[in-house]
């Protein structure tokens, strides 16, 4: 009996035991499983920050993707408009997410505070930053095209190739593209096409001219493109825009009266010279359709592309009775108005003497 009882309480001791040892192994294991799981989310925290949240510095940067980019010149891309280490960043998150360089393709403004990871997901998304093109003062359509493709991706020569098959079933000409533009800001994506930039500029256009203003425009015998050539005339005659809608007024009792423009800009623009200073004989004998000595009525087309503000000084010209003007001597850059020819001839041999004591040629 002593014995069994003695084996029962070895057998039990070793079984406490046996319990004793096991609680501690589990205890370790979930230990080193937390420890690792806590090393794991930290060192994913740090590769997360490092790049992922990392943030732009300094100023705000463009960056563009051509069409027809591949993936590695993507990346040449990133690094040249975003430097080495911040281009890497967005090209590797960019690669991760799968998108293609036809799906980046476009112009994108990183600006400062911007992370990476946004950065890299708006280009994998082609979310593009629209970029602004402005044009105030041009006269010819090519100085136009080189303010137009400065921000875009085209050049201006495809700009200029590409006014025939929007503007010409349009009803307009080669003379009366200008016409068809108005000097204002716009937005665009960078990859936006030719055809669809000039389009746009069009149907804009065709906004300003309402109704009301192409009513205005019929009850003075004129389109809208010849009262933008009349804008373009009146712009060159004077810088001075309240003195605008005066000079538009003479020419349009000129043209009621079936005289000759004789607008000295239309000779300049004939010779393809505005830096001209003193219009001569010899000048005025220049063959062109522009020369408006030569030529009765309106030039072809528009000698520069007039601003909203030309076009309404046109069709809201006050009533007067001039048909004359001449650059007042004192170069203050008004005019002197006259009714009649013998006055006009006086305001002129003041101008001329003026000029010529200032020995201008």
């Amino acid at each position: 009996m002593a014995k069994t009882t003695t084996k029962t309480t070895n057998k039990k001791g070793r079984g406490r035991k046996s319990a004793k040892d096991k609680r501690p192994f589990y205890k370790r294991t979930w230990f080193v499983l937390v420890c690792v799981a806590a090393v794991i989310l930290i060192s994913g925290a740090i590769i997360v920050s490092n790049l992922c949240l990392r943030t732009h510095k300094g100023e705000a940067v463009w960056v563009y993707i051509p069409g027809g980019a591949s993936d590695r010149s993507v990346r040449d891309s990133l690094q040249t408009r975003l430097g080495m280490d911040e281009g890497n960043r967005v090209a590797d998150l960019w690669a991760m997410m799968g998108s293609s360089p036809s799906v980046a393709r476009g112009a994108y403004l990183v600006e400062p505070g911007q992370t990476v990871w946004s950065t890299a997901r708006r280009i994998s998304r082609g979310r593009q930053t629209p970029v602004k093109v402005r044009w105030n003062s041009v006269r010819t359509l090519d100085q136009m095209a080189e303010a137009v493709a400065k921000n875009l991706e085209f050049t201006p020569d495809d700009f200029i190739a590409a006014l025939d098959s929007v503007l010409i079933p349009e009803g307009f000409n080669e003379a009366t593209f200008p016409a068809a533009f108005l000097p204002d800001t716009y937005e665009f994506y960078w990859g936006t096409t030719p055809d669809a930039v000039i389009k746009k500029l069009y149907d804009y256009r065709e906004k300003f001219w309402t109704p009301e203003r192409r009513s205005k425009a019929k009850a003075l015998g004129l389109t809208p493109e010849q009262v933008a050539t009349v804008a373009s005339i009146i712009e060159e005659e004077t810088a001075m825009s309240d003195e605008r809608p005066k000079v538009a007024r003479l020419y349009l009792n000129r043209i009621a009266k079936k005289m000759p423009l004789q607008a000295d800009p239309t000779v300049k623009f004939a010779i393809g010279d505005f830096s001209i200073k003193r219009i001569t004989n010899d000048m005025l004998r220049t063959e062109s359709p522009y020369n408006t000595y030569r030529n009765p009525g309106l030039p072809p087309g528009p000698i520069r592309i007039a601003t909203k503000q030309s076009i309404d000084a046109v069709l809201n010209a006050p009533a007067h009775d001039y048909l004359y003007m001449c650059a007042k001597e004192d170069f203050s850059g008004y005019h002197n108005f006259a009714v009649d020819y013998g006055t006009h001839m006086a305001n002129a041999r003041r101008y001329q003497a003026e000029l010529d004591r200032r020995n201008i040629h």
